[in-house]
């Protein structure tokens, strides 16, 4: 069994358990994904299973390696592909596809995205900064203040919290609960939020084990 999938962050949403009380969820479209390419500890070093998302538009123009990569499994060229461990990947061949039952209601499961991107942002909504006085003409409101002393160091320490670029980053949300499997839609309900907008690519994995890069 593939111990991961490829999914799109669809939106949050509400579910209700048995008693009445609302949980906040997040809708993830995950898969169907299809088997690309198997890696073996003989040849490869380790062993994983290579999946690539199948969405209604695919890649409109392959480049020669892209065309060449799925050509050896018959598949047409995947936008996304990604590495997951499989724990029986004898079983599987390329051209499988992977659904969205492999994750079972109340298991526990790994969400890695890319956050929001938000700019360049000052040092308040960046790092929380509370900022200065607003009142007596005290002319320090969301300024940083000190960053570093004049006699020694007499230079900015690296990992100074200054403003900058915040967000983009690769975030992963661990232990979130399955609520709800469709697999006649491929969506997971997991309780809590994900990181990234509507649209984004996500990789969820169970509990216990990594992700690799393709």
């Amino acid at each position: 069994m593939v111990e991961g999938l490829i999914g799109k962050k669809v939106g949050m949403s509400q579910s209700f358990d048995a008693e009445g009380n609302a949980i906040p969820v997040t809708v993830i479209k995950a898969g169907p994904c299809t088997v690309v390419q198997k890696k073996s500890k003989e040849k490869d070093g380790y062993v994983a299973i290579q999946l690539g998302l199948v969405e209604e538009k695919g890649v409109r123009k392959p480049n020669k390696p892209q065309s060449g990569h799925f050509q050896r499994s018959g598949l047409p060229p995947a936008r996304m592909l990604r590495e997951f461990r499989a724990s029986n990947s004898a079983e599987l061949k390329e051209g499988d596809q992977v659904l969205v039952d492999i994750f079972q209601e109340g298991e526990r499961v790994h969400v890695t995205g890319t956050s929001k991107g938000k700019g360049f942002q000052g040092v308040v909504k960046r790092h929380g900064f509370r900022g200065g006085r607003a009142t007596h003409g005290s002319m320090f409101h969301r300024a940083p203040g000190s960053i570093g002393a004049s006699s020694y160091p007499s230079r900015v320490l690296k990992g100074t919290r200054m403003g900058g670029h915040m967000g983009q980053d690769r975030v992963t949300v661990r232990n979130l609960t399955v609520i709800k499997t469709d697999k006649e839609n491929n969506l997971l309900l997991v309780k809590g939020a994900v990181p990234g907008p509507r649209g984004s690519y996500l990789l969820i994995r169970k509990d216990g084990f990594e992700v690799k890069s393709a």
